[in-house]
Formats: C-alpha cells, sequence, structure tokens
C-alpha cells in the first residue's frame, strides 16, 4: 500500500512545481508584456501615419488562422492522446504522432501564410479595419506581411512543446514565449526613428524564429526523430483528426469576436482599435498569469486520471484545482478594477482615462475568462471537444448582438465592447457548469458550493476593502511617475490582499492554509545566536 501514496505524492509535488514554474514565467512574461505595451504606447502614436491602430489590426487575420486551424489540435485535443500513448509505455509513439501532427499543420499552415502575404491589402481594408487613412493601411499590410509565416512557427513550437508536456518537460514551453516579447521590444528601440511602426513586425517575425530555436533546445536529450511522414491509418492520429474541426473551430469563433470587435473599434474612429485592443491586453494578462498556467499545469494531471480509469481522482482534482483558481482570481479581479486608473496611467500616460474605464468593465469578464480555462479542460480532458463548440456558438452570436448594439455611438460606444465581453464570459461559464453538473451530479457537491459560498463572502470584505482604501489613495490629477502611482497601487492590492487572507483564515478556507503555516513558520521560527 506504500507505492501507491508514494506516486500520488510525487505527482502533487510534480503538479505544484509545475504550477510554480509557470507562473513564475507567465508572470515574467506579463511583465514583458506590460513593458513591450508601455514602450510601443509611448513611441508610437494612437492616431496619424504612425497609429498603433494599423499595428493591433495587422495581428488579427494571423492569430485568427492559428487559433483556428492550429491551436485547436495544441494540448488539449492533442495531449490526452499523446498521454495515452505515454502511459502504455510508447514513447516512440508519442514522437510519431506529433511528427505526424507537426507535418500535416505545417503545411496547412504555410499554405496559409501564403494567402495571408498575397491578400494582406483586401484583409484589412474589407474585414479588419476599414476605416483606415491610406497611410494606416500600407502599414498594416507591411506588418501582416511580415507575419503572415508567424502561425506556422508558432504551430511547430506548439506542438513540439505539447510532447514535451508528455513527457513532464514543462521549463521550455513556460520560457519560450518570453524570447517573443523581447524581439518585439528590442525593435521598438531598433526601428522607431528608422522606418518606425513596421519595424514592430520584424521584431515580431524575429521574435517566433527565437521562440522556436529555444523550443527544438528542449527536445535534447528526448530521443525526438523527425520523420516526413503523415500516419493517415494510425487509430490515434484519426482520433486527434476527428477532434480537430470541433477543437478548432471552437477557438476559431472566439477570433471572429476579435475581428468583429476591431471591426466596429476601427467603424467609431481614429484610436479606438488601439483604446480597446491596450484594455484587452490588461484583462488578458491575469487571465493568463492565473487561469491558464494553472490550468495547463493541471491539463496532463486531469487527463492522467481518466486515462487510469480513475474518474473519482479526476472529479478530486478538479474540484480541488477549481476552488483554488476562484480562491486566487476573486481578489485579482477587486484589484484590477481599483486599480485601474493606476494601472493605466502608469503605463499608458495620457491616453490612461480611455483606457482604465474599458479596463474597468473587462474586469468581470478577468473572473469567468479564467474559469472558463480550468472549466473547459473537464471537457477536453474527456476528449469531448464538441459540447464546447456548441456552447461557443451560442455564445459568440450573442457576443456580436451584444457588441453590434452596446457599441453605437448612441449607446456606450467602444465601452459597450467590453460590457459584451464581460456578459458573454459570464453566460459562457454559467452554461458549462450546467452541462457539468448534469452530466456528473456528483460534481458539484456540498462541501464545494459550501467553500465557495465562503469564498464569495470573503469577497465581499474585499470590495469594501478596495473601496476604501482607493478612497484613501485616491488618483490626483498630477500624479505621475512609477513611484508615485506604483505606490499607490502596490498599497491598493497590498491591503486588499491582506484582507483577503485574513477573511480566508477567519472563514476556515483551506485554500489559505498552506499561507497561513507559512506566515507562522517565519515568524515562530526561532534564530539561533549562532545564527547571529
Amino acid at each position: 500500500m506504500a507505492q501507491p501514496t508514494t506516486t500520488s505524492s510525487k505527482k502533487r509535488i510534480s503538479l505544484s512545481s509545475i504550477a510554480t514554474l509557470l507562473v513564475v514565467t507567465s508572470f515574467a512574461g506579463q511583465l514583458l508584456g506590460f513593458l513591450r505595451t508601455k514602450l510601443v504606447s509611448n513611441n508610437f502614436p494612437v492616431a496619424g501615419p504612425q497609429s498603433t491602430d494599423a499595428y493591433f489590426a495587422a495581428f488579427t487575420i494571423p492569430d485568427f488562422f492559428f487559433f483556428t486551424i492550429a491551436a485547436g489540435a495544441l494540448g488539449v485535443a492533442f495531449m490526452p492522446v499523446l498521454l495515452d500513448r505515454y502511459h502504455k509505455g510508447d514513447k516512440r509513439g508519442v514522437w510519431q504522432l506529433s511528427a505526424s501532427l507537426m507535418n500535416l499543420l505545417a503545411m496547412i499552415m504555410g499554405a496559409v501564410g501564403l494567402i495571408i502575404f498575397l491578400f494582406a491589402e483586401p484583409l484589412i481594408h474589407y474585414i479588419v479595419a476599414p476605416n483606415m487613412s491610406p497611410e494606416q493601411l500600407t502599414n498594416a499590410v507591411t506588418i501582416m506581411r511580415l507575419i503572415a509565416f508567424n502561425p506556422m512557427l508558432f504551430t511547430i513550437s506548439g506542438i513540439l512543446t505539447s510532447a514535451q508536456q508528455t513527457f513532464g518537460r514543462f521549463f521550455f514551453y513556460a520560457i519560450s514565449p518570453l524570447f517573443y516579447n523581447v524581439c518585439i521590444i528590442v525593435s521598438i528601440f531598433l526601428f522607431k526613428d528608422n522606418i518606425g511602426l513596421v519595424g514592430l513586425g520584424i521584431g515580431a517575425l524575429a521574435g517566433a524564429l527565437l521562440q522556436l530555436l529555444i523550443v527544438v533546445i528542449g527536445l535534447n536529450g528526448l530521443k525526438f526523430h523527425w520523420h516526413p511522414k503523415i500516419m493517415w491509418h494510425s487509430k490515434d492520429f484519426k482520433q486527434i483528426l476527428r477532434q480537430l474541426p470541433a477543437r478548432s473551430i471552437d477557438q476559431g469563433i472566439d477570433q471572429v469576436g476579435n475581428i468583429i470587435d476591431t471591426h466596429l473599434a476601427s467603424r467609431l474612429g481614429q484610436s479606438f482599435i488601439s483604446y480597446y485592443n491596450y484594455a484587452y491586453t490588461l484583462q488578458t494578462a491575469p487571465i493568463l498569469l492565473i487561469g491558464t498556467a494553472i490550468s495547463t499545469a493541471a491539463f496532463p494531471r486531469l487527463a492522467s486520471r481518466l486515462s487510469q480509469n480513475r474518474p473519482d481522482l479526476f472529479r478530486r482534482d478538479f474540484l480541488m484545482i477549481l476552488r483554488i483558481l476562484i480562491w486566487i482570481i476573486l481578489p485579482v479581479a477587486v484589484v484590477c478594477y481599483y486599480g485601474r486608473g493606476y494601472l493605466a496611467r502608469m503605463i499608458f500616460g495620457d491616453n490612461a482615462p480611455q483606457i482604465a474605464t474599458i479596463f474597468g468593465y473587462l474586469t468581470v469578464a478577468i473572473i469567468f475568462r479564467s474559469l472558463y480555462a480550468i472549466i473547459s479542460r473537464w471537457f477536453y480532458a474527456q476528449k469531448d471537444s464538441k459540447t464546447p463548440l456548441y456552447i461557443s456558438i451560442f455564445t459568440i452570436a450573442l457576443n456580436v448582438i451584444l457588441s453590434v448594439t452596446l457599441s453605437r455611438p448612441n449607446a456606450y460606444g467602444v465601452v459597450g465592447l467590453a460590457i459584451a465581453q464581460s456578459i458573454v464570459a459570464f453566460v459562457e461559464v454559467v452554461i458549462m457548469a450546467t452541462v457539468m453538473w448534469y452530466r456528473d451530479a456528483k460534481l458539484f457537491d456540498s462541501d464545494f458550493l459550501n467553500a465557495c459560498s465562503r469564498i464569495i463572502s470573503v469577497t465581499g470584505f474585499t470590495l469594501v476593502t478596495g473601496a476604501i482604501i482607493a478612497a484613501l489613495l485616491p488618483l490626483g490629477v498630477a500624479d505621475r511617475g512609477f513611484i508615485t502611482l506604483g505606490s499607490k497601487l502596490a498599497g491598493i492590492a497590498v491591503t486588499i490582499f491582506v484582507v483577503h487572507i485574513a477573511m480566508s483564515s477567519l472563514f476556515g478556507l483551506e485554500e489559505v492554509r498552506p499561507i497561513i503555516n507559512r506566515v507562522r513558520k517565519l515568524v515562530t521560527r526561532p534564530i539561533r545566536l549562532s545564527d547571529l
């Protein structure tokens, strides 16, 4: 009986270590992302020939094709099949499937890249941003052509890192995106005074190539051998291909929403594409840092539980991870809401008021997009990619209706896009949770619901705390600089988190125990005289 316990213990430690690695590197990535965004905002205007509207518009179509065709196969649709092979001891089969999928998608994405390169101008002018000036259109088209083949490079990187995660190697998956941001940051300084905004496209292309190089280095020691074949007759490969359309369409539908939002923002006038995308970048940061990082770390374990035919452990682990995510993301959203003005001014300067307003309405979406990251994996771990697709079809239709209605100039304008995002994120999670409860009536048991009610009660205290501390540390008209704004933002954040932890302990929440125990050990640890 001792052996299973030891194995389980090792897996728990492994999950904690993986989550820590991903959170730390994701945090570093977000810092680099904020720095990149701040530098882009400070060095390029939101209006005029060098407007950042062109920069953001150029990425919409490449991102759409990557998420639609390639990203659906990566991780959630691809990794469970790899894990089945891995648990059967067929490591060679893992690499054969990986190489087959890489060959197929590389050819498809190469063809897509060629289409983007050839038809960049009509794609920008008629679909993405119809109201651009000739100079802005030229910049957007040039940048789009520079990054036309980035989706292919990201696809190859994604498949190789998915395989590496199957073998328990997360390091190169975690650090490789950092180099993408670094290259764009470097390109700002290299090209801002000569070719201008177009230089960002060169930086993005260089970043994609460097990211792939780092991922390839991560293959060292894993005995990967590329072969120029596609395993059309493999049962597992056919299973991947069967799941791919549903997952791909699901991802593509989300990207359609982004294209529609960009199109609507363009019709509102100059600068609105940039305002909305800057606010959207702020919203995405905590989702990636918390929701995506924790879910990515947990997914191989969840899929393994089902591969081991242990649905009981799958349910237990899923609820544990979901509770932790809820407990963490709620105070983060509170900090984002009350600190939105400080954060926006610290990063974007004079453009802060519009961005902060939009970001405020996106804070609700932060909560539910983060929850979606783990809830969707409940379905994907069971190799069900169709249910999330059907739900996404409904929610994207709702998103389009709400975005068009709420973003009208006589309604809420660009803020309406943010309101629509938050409403749709809430509805999507509620529908998915309802389907989960219908399929597994034991999933959301009384212990889980009771814990959630206590977490929500604790959040009530953090909301009141946030309002009080924001009133005590108001954002002054003359407040400028990292020290002034950062100290006030830190004061708000620290106070909210301290209250959240204290009230969580008072309400007896399990999630806070590791923190309390760590603090208690630190405070009560005796200091030997020899240490002084």
